[in-house]
Order: C-alpha cells, then structure tokens, then sequence
C-alpha cells in the first residue's frame, strides 16, 4: 500500500477528465485513477482521499478552484443532499452526451460490438416537471414532520416542500397531508421500531386527463380523522381517487397488497398518444408520459409493421406497448408474470376496443418457449422490454430458436443490454441501431430501443 500515490485524509488538487456510469468525475492523481462524487469533466478541484483500493481511489470534493464550462447552478436546492437528481449540475446538453456515451461504452466495452449506430439521446425541451408518479416516504426528526426523499445510500429523509422533477401539484398535497399530521397527531411510521401509521405518501397524476390519485400508506387499518383529510384534498382540481395501502410488514418495500377507497376510484386514467390506460396504485406505469410516447413511437417504427405480422411482447407490463403494437400488427401476444398487471393489460384493451391482442401470465422464459413448441405460435418480429437485470438466458435461446425477422430491444439498463445483446449477435441476429431515449432527465438513468435484424445464411 505504501508504493501507492495516495493514502486517505491526503488532500491534492486536481483536474477532472470524464465522467463515470453514476455521474461521478474520474481523474488522475500521479497516473492513480480518482473517482469524486459531484465533479465534472473540466473542474480543477481541491480533494481529500477518503477510500483507497488497489488499483483506484475515491475522494471528496472540497473546493472548486476553477468550474468546468458544462458546470451549472441547480435549479433544485436540495440537489446535493437529495439522491433523485445525480446530475442536476450538469448542462442539460452535456447530459444528453454523457448518456449517448454512456450507451456506446457499454456497447463496445460489454457486447464487444464496435459497428453498431447509436444515435445522439433523444432529450427534452423542458427537462423539469416531468414525473407522474411520486413516492415521499414519512418521517420524524427531533419532532418534527418530515416529508421527501431519502438521502444517497441511506433512510435518512431530506424533508422538502418543492420537488423540480415532479408534478407542481404534489407540493401542495403534501402541504395539505403535512397539515393534517401535525394538527391531529397522526403517528408517523418509524421503521426501526416498526411502530407508527404513516409510511409513505404516493402520488400518480394523468399528464394528459389531468386526474389526480393520492395513495397513503399505512401500517395498520385506519386512517384517524381521514374526512379532515379528505375535505381539504378534494378541494384540489382534479382530484379523482384516494385510496389507503395498508402495510403492516416490517420490510423496505413500499405497497402492500390491500387498498381501500377513501373517496372517489381506486384508479385514475391517462394517455400514451391515443391509447387510454387505467391506472391504479400498484399498476406499473412508465413515469415520464412525453418520453414514453418518444420510446414507444420509436419501438413502433424499428418494428416495421404492415400488418401482417405475428408479434410477441414479453415481459408486457400493464400492455403499455402490446397496445401500440396491436395498431399496425396481425396479432400480438404479451406475457407477463405479474397476475394484477395482466387482469389490468387485458381491461386496457377492452377501453381501447382492441381485439388482436392476447395476454399471458407467467415468466416469459417459459410461456414463450411453450407457446411456440406445443402450439407452434411462431413470431415475425419480438419486443422485450425487460427489468433492469435484462432478459433470461433461456428467453434468449428460444427468440433465437423462433427466428423473427427482427428483434426490438427496450432497456432501461445499458450494462445489461450489451450483454444480450453480445448473446443474440452470436445466435445470428445482426444490432442493426441504437436510440437511447431521455426518460429521466438529471439522473444517470437512460433508456434505450435497439433494432435488431436476422442475419441471412
């Protein structure tokens, strides 16, 4: 250890060259890679060494001596403290870059694919406001209420009255359930103790209806005093659905698996382009209406439907893009393993009177494989659009197996999509293009749509 350039409590200064998966800035300290946690490519910063390994180190920004040109003030003022906006202070144009990179070095270093297109991120014209789900967990400290998000890497609530990612509407739900609280003495949940009422306040707003749900969670029955909650909720325009989740579990997940309506529906209903969802409050949703449409639009024209296609839709969600598909396709078929979000995939295409979709509940590794081996249902053309550990290697196997024309890929992980995406070009599909999509401006998160296409022996 001691031939090493830098022992931790060192201070240096120095200059940042890239940036990292997380946002992180890299440099280089005596040619000794340095990773800082909110610097930037082109900061000249003071740093101190707070961990060291073998081979890099990680540092803590204690100054800036000279701010990089891509360096802007936050919008947000909780940004430093709170772990939603990683990149809040970074150029709106240069995280769209970052992410592009991001893509292409997960391509090239994971795949080992170094042909493929992938073109500049699709960003946003208004990268703030855009989120139509929100979960605030609730908290006491020296006693007082605390309403917000978690700190990085801990439980610790960064209690907030203004979220800039957000829907505006939800600072004033969260005045009003703040009020409410304080004023009648709602015990709050503690989760150490597991003891308390409230632990967490989620919020879905419709971007195009306007509806709004408000959804509190609970660890226990009732809600003590809930008509003074709900006559001040109400009176919020739009207002369309307050439920109770009840979770008596002492766990970090945040639902349970019962809801009961205090006023209104148990949903609320939104649009993706023409197509009308419903949307309760343990529906899995995309958060960012504008960039799904973008997504969605873009998976529908790496599709290439003229109707005559026979297309399978796996891990289909609440039928999000089975919907979109179905429009132009013969007929789709989506699986899914969660048995709620077939029940509301099958009830989305009855509201939209579409007919030439069927829905599936169970892993798609075994549906698919089922499907295609006992009823030879074969496919033209397969979407995925898998959770962040990507697609099962037996999925992988079998698409290869069914040969479609073409293969769409929708990722919101970049590590793991160059790692199928290595896989199925070694089964004899050619990755034709690459869009990321900005679904979650100022964090390091990016989605992508792949085309890929069958190569011809």
């Amino acid at each position: 250890m001691d031939t090493l350039p830098i022992k931790k409590n060192m201070h240096f200064e120095m200059t940042i060259d890239d940036i990292g998966v997380k946002g992180e800035g890299i440099g280089k300290i005596d040619n000794f890679t340095v990773f800082v946690e909110g610097a930037l490519p082109k900061d000249k910063i003071e740093v101190r060494i707070i961990k060291v390994k073998k081979n890099y180190g990680f540092g803590k920004l204690i100054r800036i001596i000279e701010a990089s040109p891509m360096r802007i003030t936050p919008k947000c003022p909780y940004a430093k403290r709170c772990g939603g906006c990683q990149i809040q202070h970074l150029d709106y144009k240069a995280q769209l870059e970052f992410k592009t990179k991001k893509v292409k070095d997960n391509i090239e270093r994971i795949g080992k694919l170094n042909d493929v297109i992938v073109y500049p991120t699709l960003g946003m014209k208004e990268p703030f406001y855009y989120r139509n789900k929100a979960q605030f967990p609730v908290g006491i400290k020296d006693g007082k209420v605390q309403i917000g998000f978690y700190a990085p890497r801990s439980h610790d609530i960064i209690d907030i009255s203004k979220c800039y990612i957000q829907d505006p509407i939800n600072n004033k739900i969260i005045n009003i359930i703040r009020n409410y609280i304080e004023k009648y003495k709602i015990p709050v949940y503690d989760e150490k103790k597991h003891k308390g009422l409230i632990r967490h306040i989620l919020t879905r707003v419709g971007f195009t209806t306007k509806e709004i749900m408000v959804c509190i969670v609970i660890n226990g029955e009732n809600l003590p005093h809930k008509d003074k909650l709900i006559s001040k909720l109400i009176k919020i325009s739009g207002m369309t659905s307050i439920v109770l989740n009840h979770n008596t579990k002492k766990t970090n997940v945040i639902l349970g698996e019962k809801i009961t309506t205090l006023w209104g529906k148990n949903y609320i209903t939104d649009y993706i382009g023409e197509i009308k969802f419903e949307i309760s409050p343990l529906s899995f949703f995309q958060v960012n209406p504008i960039q799904t449409k973008v997504l969605y639009e873009k998976a529908l024209e790496y599709a290439r439907l003229i109707g005559e296609e026979i297309v399978w839709d796996a891990y289909c969600g609440i039928g999000t893009i089975s919907l979109f598909l179905a429009k132009k396709a013969k007929k789709v078929y989506g699986v899914e393993i969660v048995n709620e979000a077939i029940e509301d995939a099958r009830k989305n295409a009855k509201i939209n009177n579409i007919d030439n979709v069927e829905f599936f509940v169970g892993k798609s590794e075994e549906i698919i494989p089922e499907m295609y081996e006992k009823q030879g249902i074969k496919a033209d053309v397969i979407v995925v659009d898998p959770p962040r550990k990507g697609c099962d290697e037996i999925l992988l196997n079998t698409m290869a197996k069914m040969e479609p024309r073409r293969i769409v890929y929708v990722s919101c992980d970049p590590g793991t999509l160059a790692r199928d995406l290595k896989i199925l070009n070694e089964k004899g599909y050619k990755v034709e293009k690459v869009q990321p999509v900005d679904m979650f401006p100022n964090t390091t998160h990016v989605e992508c749509v792949t085309l890929m296409s069958k190569v011809e022996k």
